[in-house]
């Protein structure tokens, strides 16, 4: 029996036709299995943040076959890949995006009455639990603006897990706090990747940050190196 593979990349690439014709990811293929925690480094311009795009079902223009839990990508339609995103998708981003004029708790609930599978209560069970585990179950009730940083974008991974995806994405999750409240974010990534099983993909610029990881993905000029 082989390990479970919850992302398969198969040689993707991607071409940008404006202004001119650019390669921009060459032949890029490489499996995440389940509960790895992996980080995607490389320079600027390296094609990374292009490549998470496509990863997370974003953009569709591209060659290649991208499968989640076994399941084709390729194959299905916008609507279908906006189901999939927000069902089986995790993101944190660099810069949180709560709605500011909503509490945490609505902010983490909205992905699951999104996905419309349970009961209001159930969601706003859920996203108590969630807060619970990210130890900011104190601030549920506080407008999203009334709280720091760290506090933020531990609210910000609280949404990503509301509806217990696949697998979690992270473009520089971590770029954007001091190094404190980056060690803080990393630990509980790294526990949700130990004792939860999940998945984690992360693009970061954060040599200290990947070392961490299980395994780093080192990109240049479009390709897997």
């Amino acid at each position: 029996m082989g390990k479970d593979i919850v992302l398969k990349a198969n040689n993707i690439n991607k071409y940008f036709r404006e202004p001119t014709l650019f390669h921009v990811l060459k032949d890029i293929s490489f499996e995440i299995e389940t509960g790895e925690f992996v980080s995607i480094m490389g320079k600027s311009g390296c094609g990374k943040s292009t490549l998470l795009y496509i990863l997370s079902t974003m953009d569709t223009d591209y060659e290649g076959q991208l499968l989640l839990s076994g399941d084709d990508l390729s194959l299905k339609t916008a609507d279908e890949l906006a189901y999939i995103r927000n069902r089986d998708i995790g993101f944190i981003f660099q810069f949180h995006y709560l709605l500011q004029e909503f509490t945490v708790l609505e902010n983490v609930m909205l992905p699951a009455k999104k996905l419309g599978i349970k009961s209001l209560q159930e969601i706003e069970h859920d996203a108590m639990e969630k807060l619970r585990l990210l130890g900011i179950a104190d601030q549920a009730k506080k407008l999203s603006m009334r709280i720091s940083g760290g506090q933020k974008q531990r609210v910000a991974i609280a949404r990503a897990l509301i509806n217990s995806p696949s697998i979690i994405m992270g473009d520089e999750p971590t770029g954007n706090l001091d190094s404190k409240n980056s060690q803080n974010v990393f630990s509980i990534l790294k526990e949700l990747s130990q004792e939860e099983k999940l998945s984690l993909l992360v693009v970061t610029h954060d040599l200290d940050f990947a070392k961490k990881t299980n395994r780093i993905i080192e990109m240049a000029d479009g390709r897997v190196v």
